[in-house]
């Protein structure tokens, strides 16, 4: 793999102590196996292997190639990276050896450097190409999607992805600006949206959920989160602790349905003659809900729309018997 030297942009881990807490990492549990799905710039990875002891193992995943690189500084035996989805978790920890783990932490949505640098074309801030692909040696750029797509799918991933209501508006200015001219950088998507945009809430640009859409969509962020709960789980140990931070309210409500799934269960007429033994039973129990204090929030106001959800998987029905 090359090499990239990684650009000086700062990142501030959202709920780093919360998030670390919540995965119990004292007495036995500090020997266990981890996994930070999203490494990002290595906060949660680094702060969990200072709590780690001797013999535990982290393993870490990532897309982005400046985050690889980032993750290949770390010299610790007990840890790992793997340049990939956390959707690839099972055939990734089987790979080496691992079948089952102590705790996972997914911190989804993208970190303050790939939104600030300007080339990868995330943000509509500073003018660059409009690329927005967390791992630029994989898939098509957002310019080459919005070049090639439907006026229909276009106005679907607007509306869909980024809760958009002018999405219509959005998809036909889109579409008339392409047959005109290459829509390649940021300014110009933005510019485009703008346009078509008549009114938004105070203080946030017109751009915003068309970003937002067209990332998640480009990115496969909402195919990878439903994977990735559910590979999560596979791989979770009895009494293990999984803990998501979303960013968005879509993020949110799939960790959040996915959650109840496995901690409320649908109990049989109680005039049946069942055993208690034999009675459906919640996989996980529900922890805690949390969001950033304001404190937080004031010294990195991108941490605002944060919330982790945290759950420990139950013993095994036939264990518990």
């Amino acid at each position: 793999m090359t090499t990239l030297a990684v650009p000086e942009f700062q990142h501030r881990t959202v709920l780093l102590d919360e998030a670390v807490d919540a995965l119990a990492l004292h007495g036995a549990r500090a020997d266990g196996i981890y996994v930070d799905g999203t490494f990002g710039r290595g906060g949660h990875s680094r702060l969990i292997l200072s709590r780690l002891g001797a013999a535990a193992r982290l393993v870490a995943f990532d897309k982005d190639l400046q985050a690889i690189a980032t993750a290949e500084q770390i010299a610790d035996p007990r840890f790992q990276i793997v340049h990939d989805s956390f959707a690839t978790m099972t055939a990734s920890l089987n790979e080496r050896g691992i079948g089952q783990v102590d705790g996972i932490l997914l911190d989804l949505g993208i970190s303050s450097p790939q939104v600030d640098d300007a080339a990868r074309g995330f943000s509509f801030r500073n003018d660059g190409p409009l690329d927005m692909r967390m791992d630029t040696t994989r898939g098509i750029s957002a310019a080459e999607w919005i070049a090639t797509e439907t006026e229909q799918t276009l106005e679907k991933v607007i509306r869909e992805y980024g809760e958009e209501r002018f999405a219509f508006q959005i998809a036909k200015a889109i579409a008339a600006r392409r047959a005109v001219e290459p829509i390649s950088s940021t300014r110009q998507l933005a510019a485009i949206v703008a346009g078509a945009v008549k009114t938004r809430e105070k203080g946030k640009d017109p751009a915003t959920r068309t970003f937002q859409a067209i990332r998640i969509f480009i990115n496969k962020e909402l195919e990878d989160l439903e994977t990735g709960l559910t590979q999560a789980y596979a791989s979770l140990a009895p009494g293990g602790i999984i803990a998501v931070i979303s960013f968005h309210s879509l993020e949110d409500r799939m960790v959040k349905r996915f959650f109840a799934s496995k901690a409320n269960v649908e109990q049989p007429d109680r005039r049946l003659p069942i055993r208690a033994v034999d009675l459906p039973q919640p996989e996980i129990k529900l922890l805690s809900k949390m969001k950033p204090s304001d404190a937080e929030v004031a010294a990195n106001p991108r941490s605002r729309s944060a919330v982790m959800r945290v759950a420990r998987r139950l013993p095994f029905p036939e264990a518990a018997r």
